[in-house]
């Protein structure tokens, strides 16, 4: 179980830049192809940006071709939440920081085995760690 961080939006608002914010806790989204980690293939983990809460492991991670980087796992099942998400007129899961609650990106059902799922992720709610698991 992983233990909770709670900060209010305006603790969050000063703790990280502008743009990190409106994705992390606005719900917002990163254009695509223009991510610092889509195309990188380096070992390590991908943690929260927000809290530093392993999230990915490099070995889950796939070109999902969509312009973000993908993982058809996360790390561990308490790493991150899932919950419905109606915005725009459509039905998609968000997927959410186990510890913060930062918004990370969505999760599919057309992800690669032994999974199938394709969780798509934006990079700036990652930050990358080299060599650690």
């Amino acid at each position: 179980m992983v233990e909770r961080l709670i900060r209010s939006k305006e603790e969050w608002r000063s703790i990280l830049p502008p743009n990190r914010y409106r994705i992390m806790f606005e719900d917002g989204t990163e254009y695509p192809c223009l991510s610092r980690v889509d195309d990188f293939w380096e070992e390590g983990t991908y943690l929260c940006y927000a809290c530093d809460l392993p999230l990915f492991a490099s070995e889950a991670k796939f070109h999902s071709g969509t312009g973000w980087p993908s993982f058809w796992q996360p790390i561990s099942t308490d790493a991150v939440e899932e919950h419905e998400d109606r915005s725009f007129g459509m039905r998609r899961i968000a997927v959410s920081c186990g510890r913060c609650g930062a918004h990370l990106g969505h999760v599919f059902l057309d992800g690669p085995a032994p999974t199938g799922m394709r969780y798509c992720m934006n990079s700036a709610s990652l930050k990358f760690v080299p060599g650690q698991k």
